[in-house]
């Protein structure tokens, strides 16, 4: 359901250690990856997985978020918590929406892994960005379609949601094309994927570092104002 390799949940509170540690030159960005495909077996999942191990070598942490595992109800603003949201996380009857905004808000950077679905990203995913807004605010995001035409529309709406919740989003995206890109051990076997994969971990941690820790710099620091951090203030106290 989610995998993690730094069991560490960061908090939000700014007076807090984890958000000092994160504007120290050298601290480790956090990265989620998110599945946003239904289907056991899906390409886009398996090169999230490779994303994820790539951003690992440069120090990061890194957590998998399938939401095939993690059925969040369709989001309606108008009701209180709903029955559906409580199922079994990790062997215990656990209200899920919480077991995601923990990843959420420990993650620093994140990748959304997405098939394309008549030029669209997977209901589960666009039901997964409805849920949450601040959450996104100063964080970098990356991109993975899966299609036979590249995806294009699908990394646009993605970013626009993003951008949307303030959140920077890389200039490119990888897009796949299911078997054509691996062989039987799941290893690609298109070079230029291969390479993208490689670019986009290192990017994610180098950029995703950067933005991160400016942004909470600027949330912090109060005599800092023309900055839309100074608008993220009273969420992170």
């Amino acid at each position: 359901m989610i995998s993690i390799t730094k069991p560490k949940i960061q908090t939000l509170k700014l007076g807090q250690s984890d958000n000092s540690s994160k504007m120290q030159q050298g601290a480790p960005v956090n990265v989620l990856g998110v599945a946003g495909s239904m289907r056991k077996g899906s390409f886009s999942t398996h090169a999230l997985k490779l994303v994820l191990e790539g951003a690992k070598k440069y120090g990061a942490g890194s957590q998998l978020l399938e939401l095939r595992e993690v059925r969040l109800p369709i989001y309606d603003p108008s009701r209180s918590v709903p029955e559906e949201l409580y199922q079994d996380v990790n062997g215990n009857h656990e209200n899920v929406l919480d077991t995601v905004t923990k990843a959420i808000k420990w993650a620093d950077a994140f990748v959304l892994a997405s098939p394309d679905y008549h030029g669209s990203m997977s209901g589960a995913m666009k039901n997964f960005l409805d849920y949450f807004w601040e959450e996104f605010a100063g964080k970098t995001y990356g991109y993975i379609i899966a299609s036979h035409e590249k995806g294009l529309t699908v990394a646009d709406q993605m970013r626009t949601s993003v951008r949307q919740c303030y959140g920077w989003s890389m200039p490119y995206n990888i897009s796949i094309n299911g078997a054509n890109d691996f062989n039987s051990a799941g290893n690609p076997i298109n070079s230029i994927l291969a390479n993208r994969i490689k670019m986009l971990a290192h990017d994610l941690v180098t950029y995703g570092t950067l933005i991160r820790r400016q942004f909470l710099q600027d949330v912090m620091n109060k005599e800092v104002s023309d900055s839309y951090a100074s608008h993220y203030r009273e969420y992170y106290n």
